[in-house]
């Protein structure tokens, strides 16, 4: 009979200030919409990191819907995104009737393979959306050098990307757009919650009214126009004050939160690179040119063989892949039960978007093997603020103790 939980994959972090703030947005008596706390908060985002225009939303599923309206994302459009991502990367473009495109993950990281992506582009291309997985920049340097050629939009997908950069830029904001998370599994969280990033001032103007339900509500508010009305699509996108106000009390901290995230980060990497070998694992690769925000510690179950496989996994035949494939992710399971067992909750996440149900008859039968490679064998470590200090050891001999 397995140990009762003690460790779970996440906790909620309060800084102690969230009920202060959510009764003085109460007390300010606008909890809708746009009011003050929603206003620091993107004040905040806008002057820390140079972004132009910063929109709060309910969640970075409805920054991402904004996003595909604001590029004006019609019927037959192409989006080219990866296929290890979460559905709401692919459901905001498929909402306006896009074809999705999928590409390949890289061999060393779940990230979009950004040296694919050009053979993936067509005249019908609209887009490219990296996701910045686990907070770990894409070459955006390739991806921009892309967009510029082919005159396609970029939308980065940031939302575990908050606090980290490539090259000293901003994630979020190198793209024509940005999207970020602050549910909360995020490293900084208000529940719920999400934020658009407008860095192209095509867009600025537009984002307020498809933001506000398709009115020119704050120009009016501005004193801009003496009345206002519908004058584009649009939807309520918009979160309450009083959403706003527990994110401003963990932005308030988000020195204090990312420097305590890395050190659990750091605790996991160093305790586990001396295993690697023994159990047969992987770990995390940041590349030189992207920070590490911390937001989450993931490992990779492979067999010592398959440890630099990637031209192996495609030289190998369709059913041999899934075989292998298939074998490996028992590995992942064993892991996942011993922890368990333990009283320490991990989990897996993405199942390659190109297999899912919905997708499948949309397939246009190109392979994914990196993207099903990290769909079996990725396995994510509980990191949140106030873990136990010894969690990395006490893995550490789980995986040793069992042979996993």
């Amino acid at each position: 009979m397995p140990n009762a939980l003690i460790v779970p994959f996440n906790k909620p972090y309060a800084t102690g200030k969230e009920l202060e703030y959510i009764q003085d947005a109460i007390n300010l008596g606008h909890i809708s919409g746009n009011g003050y706390y929603t206003k620091k908060c993107q004040n905040f985002f806008q002057e820390r990191y140079s972004f132009k225009k910063c929109l709060l939303t309910t969640s970075c599923t409805d920054a991402l819907e904004m996003a595909a309206i604001l590029i004006n994302t019609q019927p037959g459009d192409e989006i080219i995104l990866p296929s290890f991502t979460f559905v709401s990367t692919a459901n905001a473009f498929a909402l306006r009737g896009a074809k999705l495109i999928f590409c390949d993950s890289r061999t060393d990281h779940p990230g979009i393979d950004e040296d694919k992506i050009e053979e993936l582009i067509t005249e019908r291309t609209k887009a490219i959306v990296p996701v910045h997985y686990a907070g770990v920049a894409c070459d955006m340097d390739k991806i921009m050098a892309l967009a510029e050629k082919y005159n396609l939009f970029v939308v980065e997908d940031a939302a575990q990307a908050i606090d980290s950069y490539y090259k000293g830029k901003p994630l979020g904001g190198i793209g024509h757009l940005g999207c970020f998370s602050f549910h909360e599994t995020k490293n900084i969280s208000s529940g719920e919650g999400g934020m658009l990033v407008v860095n192209d001032d095509r867009f600025i103007e537009r984002s307020e009214i498809i933001w506000e339900k398709g009115t020119n509500r704050q120009a009016f508010f501005r004193g801009e126009i003496d009345k206002y009305g519908w004058v584009d699509i649009g939807s309520s996108f918009l979160p309450s004050d009083i959403i706003a106000a527990f994110l401003w009390a963990q932005l308030e901290h988000i020195d204090e939160i990312q420097a305590k995230r890395l050190e659990i980060w750091n605790q996991y990497n160093e305790t586990l690179k001396p295993i690697v070998d023994k159990v047969e694992i992987r770990l995390p690769f940041i590349p030189d040119y992207s920070t590490n925000n911390a937001h989450m510690y993931y490992i990779v179950a492979e067999g010592k063989e398959q440890r630099a496989e990637g031209e192996k996994l495609r030289a190998e035949s369709k059913g041999q892949r899934a075989k292998n494939q298939e074998q490996r992710a028992k590995g992942r399971d064993k892991i996942i039960e011993e922890l368990r067992n333990n009283g320490i909750q991990a989990v897996f996440h993405y199942q390659s978007l190109h297999k899912s149900k919905f997708y499948s008859s949309q397939s246009v039968g190109r392979e994914y093997p990196q993207s099903d490679f990290y769909s079996q064998n990725l396995l994510r470590l509980p990191l949140y603020i106030g873990i136990d200090k010894n969690i990395a050891e006490r893995i550490s001999n789980i995986l040793m103790e069992n042979e996993l």
